[in-house]
Order: C-alpha cells, then sequence, then structure tokens
C-alpha cells in the first residue's frame, strides 16, 4: 500500500461532489412528504444546494493557469467548509429530523472534501470527528478501520503541505498507531515502510528493520529488506549481471573506467518515458566520454518493450523477467517507485541514488574524476 495524493484537483472536486451531492439526492427524494415543507425541510434543501458540484469556468478550455488551478482549489475546499458548517447546524438544530442522522456522516465527508484541497483549517474537526465514529459500538472492525484509514490518509495529505519533515513524522506516527490498534492488519507496517523511504540514513534503516522484523505480510518485509539493502548500496560495488534482452552480456564489475546509469523504468511508466529525451540526450553527449546506461525494465511484456526500445532508438542493453513490481533487481534494491536513476562511478561503486533532473550535469562531474 502506497500513501499518495488523490489524482488531479479536478477529479477530487468533482468526484467528491457529485458523489456526495447524489447520495443526498437519493436522500431527498425518499422523503414522500405530502405536505408543505417544514423550516427544517428547507434547511435540508439547502444544505443539499449547498453540495452541488461546481464546474471549472468554460473559458478555462480545460487548460487552467497554475494560479487558476489554485484559486478553483481553495475556493472549493471553502465551500466544502461551509456546507460541513451547515450539515452541523441542521443536525444539532433537528436532532429529530429523518435526515439528522445522515447529515451527521455528510458532514465528516465534507470535512474530508475540504481538508483534500487545501483547506487544513478544517483537519482537526475532521480529525475529532472520525475520533468519535470509531468508537461506535455497533461497528464492525473493517468499518471501524475504513474510518481509521480516512483519517489516516487524509492527515498525511495535510502534512505534506508543511514539508518533508512533517509528512515523514507523519506517516511514522500514524504507521505505528495502526499497528497499535490493529496489529493482525499489514496496513500499518506499510505506512511505517512508506516513512521509511522517506527519511535517510539511520532512521531509514531503524524504520526498514522494524518492518522487516514485525508482523508484516512477506512482500512487505521483502521490500523492507529491499530498502535496507540499497540503503547499504550506496558507496559500494553493484553487482547487476544479466543477459540483455538484446543477447547482449552485461556485468557491471566489468564496467570500471565508465560512469554508468542503472535507469529503473518501464514503458507503461509516464514520468519515465517522459524523462528518455533526456536521457537520449545525455547518451548521446557523453557516451564517447565513457558513459553508459543499463536500463532495467519492469515491463510485463517483453515484445512491447522490445518495439518500444527499437521505436526510440535506445541503444543501451535492457534487463527483463516480466515481473513487474517484482522484478528481481528492484527487489533486490528496495524499488518503490520508477522512474529511480542511479549512476556507478568509474571505481565500480554505487554514487547516486537521485540522478533524475540534473542527469547531464552529475554524470559529466564524475566522468572529470
Amino acid at each position: 500500500m502506497k500513501i499518495f495524493l488523490p489524482g488531479s484537483f479536478a477529479k477530487i472536486i468533482l468526484i467528491a461532489s457529485l458523489a456526495i451531492s447524489s447520495q443526498f439526492a437519493k436522500a431527498a427524494t425518499s422523503d414522500g412528504a405530502t405536505n408543505a415543507p417544514s423550516v427544517a425541510d428547507k434547511s435540508w434543501k439547502e444544505l443539499e444546494k449547498m453540495m452541488q458540484p461546481e464546474m471549472p469556468p468554460a473559458e478555462w478550455a480545460g487548460h487552467p493557469t497554475p494560479e487558476q488551478r489554485t484559486s478553483f482549489r481553495a475556493k472549493q475546499g471553502e465551500k466544502a467548509a461551509q456546507a460541513a458548517d451547515k450539515a452541523k447546524d441542521f443536525y444539532t438544530q433537528y436532532p429529530s429530523h429523518p435526515k439528522a442522522a445522515e447529515a451527521k456522516k455528510r458532514e465528516a465527508d465534507l470535512l474530508q472534501v475540504a481538508v483534500q484541497l487545501g483547506n487544513t483549517n478544517k483537519l482537526m474537526d475532521f480529525q475529532k470527528l472520525q475520533e468519535e465514529r470509531t468508537k461506535d459500538p455497533n461497528l464492525s472492525e473493517d468499518e471501524r478501520f475504513k474510518l481509521r484509514m480516512e483519517m489516516v490518509q487524509t492527515t498525511v495529505r495535510a502534512k505534506m503541505q508543511q514539508g518533508q519533515e512533517a509528512f515523514a513524522a507523519e506517516l511514522e506516527k500514524s504507521g505505528h498507531d495502526l499497528i497499535k490498534e490493529f496489529p493482525k492488519r499489514n496496513e500499518g507496517y506499510d505506512i511505517l515502510l512508506e516513512a521509511a523511504g522517506q527519511e535517510d540514513g539511520t532512521r531509514a534503516r531503524s524504520l526498514a528493520k522494524e518492518v522487516a522484523a514485525g508482523n508484516a505480510s512477506d512482500e512487505t518485509k521483502a521490500r523492507a529488506e529491499g530498502l535496507l539493502t540499497k540503503l547499504d548500496a550506496l558507496g559500494k560495488p553493484l553487482p547487476i549481471k544479466f543477459t540483455a534482452v538484446d543477447g547482449r552480456e552485461v556485468d557491471l564489475a566489468k564496467l570500471t573506467g565508465k560512469v554508468v546509469l542503472v535507469d529503473f523504468w518501464a514503458t507503461w511508466c509516464g514520468p519515465c518515458v517522459a524523462e528518455i529525451p533526456n536521457v537520449k540526450d545525455t547518451y548521446d553527449k557523453l557516451h564517447d566520454k565513457g558513459f553508459e546506461i543499463v536500463g532495467i525494465s519492469f515491463d510485463k511484456d517483453k515484445k512491447t518493450l522490445e518495439k518500444f526500445v527499437a521505436d526510440k532508438e535506445m541503444r543501451w542493453p535492457q534487463y527483463f523477467d516480466g515481473k513487474v513490481w517484482g522484478n528481481e533487481y528492484g527487489q533486490k534494491y528496495g524499488i518503490n517507485g520508477i522512474p529511480a536513476m542511479w549512476l556507478v562511478d568509474k571505481k565500480g561503486n554505487l554514487r547516486d541514488m537521485n540522478a533524475r533532473g540534473a542527469l547531464e550535469e552529475k554524470a559529466a562531474k564524475l566522468l572529470q574524476e
């Protein structure tokens, strides 16, 4: 499991708002009331209206500027917060109304949407409400876990806005809390491993060891061991040896005197494909000076890989085993996300695990050593 931000802001706004307003609409049509609407009924209708999703301005033509996206997102976050307050007012003022219980549930949904859209002022309100809901004695463990995970993911997203340190700390706290509350479930260990991936050195190693020694699944333990191997690999030789898809024999131990980019990638990975022009350009400029590339493909279909490499004129060898995220070297070195670009120096030692974004500059510098 990975803790990621949801999709584009438009998806958050439209999907969340449509889902909630749709549920409101279904509830409203089931009243069956024939008398004139009461004050409470009118208030309910106002709440429904507040939940109508606002479409992005037509003048954007599907291509808003970053400033427009930020402004629209903030506006929708505030709108969701106001609707949450309205829902709370409704069930507080009309506790015996048929819609009171639903309004209380919608308050939590709306607070979550508000926080997801950047309105972190509502984070504590959301956490408090979710905490109360998890204490319902009628909930099953799965229902309680679902509520807890909603709170964890929303809180983690909010902490991302406060910087890397706050994000990593929240992941670690959330992982430990989940393990304590749900010791038989694996998700807490997954989150703890995600926290380890955000840290460096001693702290990352400590968290990875904790996961590897805990009650995590075999798969999660394998990833933890891979991360430990990765952390220990820096500054040491990288034992990678294989027969490439085109029949070439590859052995990094025999490439001393060269600077080698080990590129973990896949044809289905958008960011990987976007990096190809830069990688090719660096290869063309520095190859004659001693720069080599070794591709580690996370593809599933060999023919797809071969055609892609040929079409893109990627002249360097490619490792392939068809296991996707179970890739042998990906598992061995704890690769949880691609593209991952590592640089090996002329002595055959791994020197850089983050060459993406400055590949030519970093490779050129190593070639001068």
